[in-house]
C-alpha cells in the first residue's frame, strides 16, 4: 500500500486539511464562474460577428481558459503539499516521509498526462519541490 504508516496517512491528511484551510475549494470555484462569465461576454461580443470568426475565438477562449485553470490547480497543489509538510510535522509526524510517499503514488500512477494538461505537479516536480522545502518544515518537527 502506499500509506504504509502513520506518517504516510499524515502526509494525506496534511494535504487534504491544507486544502480545506486554504478554501481551494472556494477559490476553484470563482474561477470557474468567472471563466463562464468571460465566455458568455465575449459570446455577446462576437454574436455579431461571422460564424466562423465566433467560433474560433470561442474555442481559443475555452483552451486558453482550461489551460489557466489546470495551472492554477496544480498550484493549489503545490501549496497543499508545502502546507501538509507543516501540518505533518507539527503534529510530531516526520516530514521526510512525505517525498517517499509521492514517490509510491507516483510507481502506483503509471504515469499520466504532460504536465500542462494535468491538475496536479508532476511527479518528479512534486518530490523536487517537498525535498526543497523540507528545511523550512523540519523547523516545526519535534518527534513525539
Amino acid at each position: 500500500p502506499v500509506t504504509q504508516d502513520d506518517a504516510g496517512l499524515a502526509v494525506v491528511m496534511g494535504h487534504e486539511i491544507a486544502h480545506a484551510i486554504a478554501r481551494h475549494g472556494n477559490e476553484r470555484m470563482s474561477q470557474g464562474m468567472a471563466v463562464q462569465l468571460g465566455g458568455a461576454a465575449l459570446s455577446v461580443a462576437l454574436s455579431q460577428e461571422p460564424s466562423l470568426t465566433n467560433d474560433l475565438f470561442l474555442q481559443s477562449y475555452g483552451i486558453g481558459s482550461q489551460l489557466g485553470t489546470l495551472a492554477f490547480s496544480r498550484k493549489h497543489e503545490s501549496e497543499a503539499d508545502k502546507m501538509g509538510l507543516v501540518f505533518m510535522a507539527l503534529a510530531g509526524y516526520d516530514p521526510q516521509a512525505a517525498p517517499s510517499f509521492w514517490e509510491r503514488m507516483s510507481a502506483m500512477g503509471g504515469g499520466g498526462a504532460p504536465e500542462l494538461l494535468s491538475t496536479h505537479p508532476s511527479d518528479e516536480r512534486r518530490v523536487a519541490d517537498l525535498e526543497a522545502f523540507m528545511p523550512e518544515a523540519l523547523k516545526y518537527y519535534a518527534p513525539r
